[in-house]
């Protein structure tokens, strides 16, 4: 969330930024909290005069009891009567614009940091890394959902029948190299000095509003409606939320934690190839790798970030592109994002399997996420978050990428002493 502090401050690089993030009528929200923020401040003044003149008020009743005016007495009791009704009626609107403000505020996204590109939708995004082993792949390759039915490695069929489209059954080698792969995600994270946490899939709404999910993204959780819980969407909301409502020491940071967790998304997305298979699931997991830093340290942290996730990458021997996202293709929270995306041999297209993002202070402030610096002063601290693996495209890619000829998938050395063998 922005603070009306920064918003106030510089109501021109937030236009701008807005601007950049595409959001409709930018200049005119802008202006409209700013008069909302003009209103409550001048509404709080007289709140406070008000105060103070019934303080004085009343210390004259009493003074002039003692001194036997009682008639005066009584005539500053009846101003005092009415100006509580004034006080009232301040109160009041003050309660009003402060969550009028709130709303307001909240509808925001975070602006962007300066070095994200121009542009509109994914068409815009820019490459930045793409490694170069190659996208060929013999005639006749199959898509990964074929060859996971011939392997009987993954049924989506039953996996329908249980719960629903979006939700597959892994079966044998199937459940194997999911269990392998996140094992082997978090032996890498961890020995990178992140601490392992095996946190709730289930949050209350200010956790979720605190990492941003709400409002933004409320139609995208599966919702517990008796008791007022989602299911989290990924790790990132619950491992963030360690730290809401505190107050860290200088000396303490980076915080560096990950976490494996099953993840939960709503959206049904498009119909055909596009979502066939793992390509979209409303169930699937996915190991999340979490930075909270200082300000002045957070973008070395993204770029620290950037290169794990490439070296999982180089290590599953995939071919695979670094996307850096224009601004109109950024999350709600985001200030810089790095997509991964590994490439589909039997589909022929780019499968998004890790998004890198830097939050800078947008969650922290939701969170009231602090910590002390040197000369004891409190500021907010900067979130980092990325997918170190997410899961089902990840084995999509394996799948296609390292079939052979002959019919047998063939094992990274990487997952090789994770699953006992070199291929299935």
């Amino acid at each position: 969330m922005l603070s009306i502090h920064f918003i106030r401050q510089n109501p021109d690089a937030v236009i701008q930024g807005l601007t950049k993030k595409h959001v409709e009528n930018a200049s005119e929200k802008v202006q409209q909290i700013l008069k909302i923020d003009q209103s409550y401040r001048d509404n709080l003044i007289l709140l406070e005069q008000k105060r103070s003149e019934m303080n004085k008020l009343s210390k004259s009743i009493g003074a002039e009891m003692s001194k036997g005016n009682k008639e005066l007495a009584e005539q500053f009791k009846a101003q005092t009567s009415l100006m509580k009704k004034d006080i009232e009626v301040l109160e009041k609107n003050n309660e009003e614009l402060q969550n009028e403000l709130h709303q307001s505020i909240v509808a925001l996204p975070n602006i962007p940091h300066e070095s994200v590109p121009n542009g509109k939708t994914a068409e815009d995004n820019v490459t930045v890394y793409e490694n170069q082993r190659s996208k060929e792949i013999f005639e006749g390759a199959l898509p990964h959902w074929d060859i996971a039915k011939e392997k009987n490695m993954i049924d989506f069929e039953t996996g329908a029948k249980i719960a629903g489209a979006g939700f597959p059954l892994y079966k044998g080698w199937g459940a194997k190299l999911q269990r392998a792969l996140i094992n082997f995600f978090l032996d890498k994270a961890t020995a990178a000095g992140y601490i392992e946490m095996q946190p709730p899939i289930l949050v209350n709404p200010d956790s979720a509003f605190a990492t941003g999910q709400l409002p933004d993204k409320e139609g995208q959780m599966y919702y517990v409606h008796q008791d007022d819980f989602y299911l989290i969407p990924t790790a990132e909301v619950p491992i963030t939320n360690i730290y809401r409502d505190m107050i860290l020491e200088e000396k303490d940071l980076p915080i560096k934690n990950c976490g494996y967790t099953p993840c939960f998304r709503r959206e049904a997305g498009s119909y055909g190839a596009h979502v066939r298979g793992l390509n979209r699931l409303h169930q699937f997991d996915k190991v999340e790798i979490v930075q909270i830093t200082s300000p002045d340290k957070s973008y070395q942290a993204l770029e620290e970030m950037v290169e794990h996730v490439k070296e999982l990458m180089e290590n599953l021997e995939l071919p695979f592109r670094i996307l850096a996202l224009c601004g109109g293709d950024m999350s709600f929270a985001s200030a810089k994002t790095y997509d991964f995306e590994v490439w589909s041999a039997a589909q022929k297209r780019w499968l998004e399997v890790s998004s890198v993002s830097n939050f800078e202070t947008f969650q922290a402030n939701r969170l009231k996420l602090r910590y002390r610096t040197g000369d004891k002063k409190t500021e907010l601290l900067h979130t980092l978050n990325g997918s170190a693996l997410a899961l089902p495209r990840i084995v999509a890619g394996l799948l296609e990428n390292h079939q052979q000829p002959n019919g047998s998938i063939y094992i990274p050395k990487a997952l090789q002493s994770y699953l006992g063998i070199d291929k299935i």
